[in-house]
């Protein structure tokens, strides 16, 4: 197994873990997609690896992550990492039929939302406007995904059964107890992901395995060299970037 591949499934890990510890959707499939020399290229030329995915539709990907991630006064943002071309590629090479087209109505959604609260497409939209726009939605998504974890961990089977025998006063005061009547239906344990947290995880995940951020983002020393157990930190330093 390559350098590279160890280097990229750590850094799969840690956007995992940033994002509360839930598998990344495509999972080991990223790994494999970003192991082909080949299509490194295509990603640090901002050639998106699908047809399907227009120009038009990279720049709005770019947008995307360039408001999740933007520039700051120490490192450029995700769009001068051409992070745009590589969810493109990920989702093509790496997602299921299913996951894919939530991922792109998802891209029509953020749009359409965008000219509701804007009267404006996402592209068209101040940076403030995006800004807010992208806030809600991951507002949104943290809901969603919470909600469906919640879902996957209640009671089934025997267990389920037992529990719906508890008295009305235990059952209530469950943690895993289900909304009345007049609440929303609450999201079950097969939900798909949310559209804009696959967003999310692509845009870090690019981010953080592209040349701009290993060497900008985080600091970044080409090695072997020698091995320092304690380097230096002090509040707010960037962190440390592993071996590429």
């Amino acid at each position: 197994m390559s350098s590279e591949l160890i280097d990229r499934r750590e850094a799969l890990l840690r956007v995992s873990a940033l994002l509360g510890g839930i598998a990344l959707v495509g999972g080991s499939g990223l790994l494999s997609a970003c192991s082909d020399r080949d299509r490194q290229t295509a990603q640090q030329q901002g050639v998106a690896g699908d047809p399907g995915f227009t120009p038009d539709q990279i720049a709005l990907l770019d947008e995307i992550a360039d408001t999740i991630l933007p520039d700051t006064p120490k490192s450029p943002g995700a769009k001068a990492a051409r992070v745009g071309a590589f969810m493109a590629l990920m989702v093509t090479d790496t997602y299921d039929p299913k996951d894919a087209q939530i991922f792109r109505d998802g891209m029509t959604r953020i749009d359409a939302l965008s000219r509701e609260a804007n009267d404006a497409p996402f592209l068209s939209a101040t940076p403030a406007q995006r800004l807010a726009l992208v806030e809600r939605l991951d507002r949104e998504q943290v809901e969603y995904m919470q909600q469906r974890e919640a879902a996957r961990r209640r009671p089934t089977g025997a267990q389920a059964k037992a529990e719906a025998n508890l008295p009305d006063a235990r059952k209530e005061g469950a943690p895993n107890a289900q909304a009345g009547a007049g609440g929303a239906v609450p999201i079950t344990a097969d939900a798909p992901t949310h559209w804009f947290r696959m967003m999310k995880e692509l845009t870090m995940f690019g981010y953080f395995t592209s040349e701009i951020g290993y060497t900008k983002a985080m600091r970044y020393v080409e090695s072997p060299g020698r091995f320092d157990p304690c380097a230096p930190y002090e509040p707010g330093d960037r962190s440390w970037a592993p071996h590429a």
